[in-house]
């Protein structure tokens, strides 16, 4: 049974109405806005624990609505969009939404990211152990083991993967992981992530060749899944 409150700001109706009836069949409570001021003033009077959020609004673009919110709502935000070109996915996830679906979009895939993003908030919050099957982390001790067995990694390896773990199911851009690892003067050398992700997927996943943990999002970043 799901007790999260998920606020959509959209100004279709008739999606609105699919996410509405979608969402409650999986029991979730739906709070709904229309434009980017209702959707901003729904926010700050009923916080929810999740925003879908419309970049085509009417009154104001989604981008500056998304800056708005990020200067103090910390829960995730999935941008349900038709705008489907790397420059806004991109500028979407470096202004902070934790992922991008283009519409029209799969039911399944649009629950699943949801759940992601909530367990995500859940464990960043409250367990600094994730565990992973035969992968554990602990955010705490700063060990990584992978069946058991204590993984050695690098001071830059470990900072790159918590920077991963801490944000489950959320995609992480390149320019964002480059700046927040190495640093601002580091976010066009590209090289240096691609490096340390194949090194990182090596230790950690059972194939690196076809990791499960550390997904690409072409073009985009990349994503850590527990699962």
């Amino acid at each position: 049974m799901n007790n999260a409150t998920i606020l959509v700001i959209d100004d279709e109706v008739q999606i609105r109405k699919l996410l509405q009836i979608t969402l409650e069949s999986n029991d979730y409570k739906v709070i709904q806005a229309s434009t980017a001021k209702e959707g901003m003033i729904t926010t700050a009077s009923h916080p929810p624990d999740l925003i879908l959020l419309d970049l085509g609004l009417p009154d104001d673009s989604g981008h500056h609505v998304l800056q708005q919110l990020r200067a103090w709502y910390t829960k995730p935000i999935i941008i349900l969009s038709v705008q489907s070109s790397e420059e806004d996915i991109v500028k979407a996830l470096d202004n902070g939404a934790n992922d991008y679906l283009v519409k029209p979009f799969r039911t399944g895939e649009l629950l699943a990211r949801i759940r992601s993003a909530i367990r995500g908030n859940l464990s960043e919050e409250n367990d600094p152990v994730i565990d992973c099957g035969s992968l554990q982390i602990d955010l705490l001790a700063r060990i990584v083991k992978k069946n058991n067995e204590i993984i050695k990694l690098t001071t830059t390896e470990y900072t790159l993967l918590c920077m991963l773990v801490k944000n489950e199911g959320k995609v992480l851009t390149h320019h964002y992981l480059l700046r927040e690892v190495w640093g601002p003067g580091y976010i066009n050398q590209s090289q240096y992530l691609r490096v340390f992700i194949a090194q990182l997927r090596k230790k950690i996943e059972d194939d690196a060749n076809r990791p499960v943990h550390i997904v690409t999002e072409s073009g985009v970043g990349y994503r850590f899944t527990a699962t």
